[in-house]
């Protein structure tokens, strides 16, 4: 017989772990084109870059802070932007993908997992693909 404490215990451990695994599984379902459960780097790549396009609305093939939309802070947008005029292009915003997808893989073994994913490197990263 299942006793209300476990019912308890199992319900905690879904709250405090399942929106996190729910959102990384997501996203490597969602960005995964090859079906291994990881996201490599041209996969990620490949959404960035679509993340990008949904981004530029005036299509001038860059993204300024507001279209950013808190993506990036203003120290992350300066340090990412090497002409400084304020905003990426599509290699500059994917410089910063690139960056971010290697923090977010500490075993360096070229892909991410969900638990990667769910690290605060790889939520980072996620932010600029969704």
């Amino acid at each position: 017989m299942i006793s209300h404490r476990s019912i308890a215990l199992a319900l905690a451990i879904a709250a405090l772990s399942g929106p996190a695994w729910a959102a990384s599984g997501n996203a490597a379902k969602m960005f995964d084109t090859d079906n291994d459960g990881t996201l490599d780097l041209a996969e990620v790549k490949k959404a960035a870059t679509a993340q990008f396009a949904k981004l530029d609305p005036d299509r001038d093939g860059t993204l300024d802070a507001r279209e950013l939309r808190g993506r990036l802070t203003a120290k992350e947008l300066a340090a990412a932007d090497p002409d400084r005029d304020g905003t990426l292009t599509l290699d500059e915003y994917l410089s910063v993908v690139e960056q971010r997808f290697n923090a977010a893989n500490p075993d360096k073994d070229g892909t991410l997992d969900a638990k990667e994913l769910n690290a605060r490197a790889g939520r980072a990263l996620l932010r600029l693909l969704r």
